[in-house]
């Protein structure tokens, strides 16, 4: 009879993905998890079987996380330009900030994390092309809106301010 978690995958999955984004995949180790958890490096072994499926598994939460905020952001963001750049806030904010998506889409080697985030975008921009007008203009607004945010959020991450969404989306509409 197995021991019931005390503590929970998802609690392992957040410190590891706190240790990637400071130390990278070489800083996530058994023994840096461990300590980050108190969980024992056998245990961690023994849920996870190495640290590639542990990585992947807690990457694999973090997009399971972003499905989530996505689907609540699309309900609270209504179908208009302002909708739009609620969207794009609310995601920005439920995806942990500057550290959460660039983290997961760091790790586009493997196919299927590869896959989650293509889809993920492509979701995010139909959305965003919805309340950007719709049609050919819309899309072409919504892609180029995606492409300003993700470059947003990756410089956020260097300590660069960068230009206020709200203005891009005036820009492009």
């Amino acid at each position: 009879m197995s021991r019931q978690k005390i503590i929970s995958d998802q609690h392992v999955f957040a410190a590891l993905r706190a240790l990637l984004v400071q130390s990278g995949v070489r800083g996530a180790s058994f023994g840096a998890v461990s300590r980050a958890t108190g969980l024992a490096a056998p245990t961690l072994v023994q849920r996870y079987g190495s640290q590639e499926a542990m990585v992947r598994a807690a990457l694999s939460d973090g997009w399971d996380t972003l499905d989530q905020t996505t689907e609540a952001a699309e309900g609270m963001a209504d179908l208009s330009i302002k909708g739009a750049h609620l969207l794009v806030k609310a995601l920005g904010d439920g995806c942990g900030g500057a550290a959460g998506l660039p983290l997961l889409v760091r790790h586009l080697e493997d196919p299927a994390l590869r896959l989650r985030a293509m889809t993920w975008r492509a979701r995010v921009e139909q959305a965003l092309a919805v309340r950007l007008g719709g049609g050919a203009k819309g899309r072409e607004a919504a892609a180029l809106l995606f492409a300003a945010w993700q470059g947003q959020m990756l410089w956020l991450g260097a300590g660069a301010r960068g230009f206020k969404l709200k203005d891009a989306v005036k820009r492009l509409t």
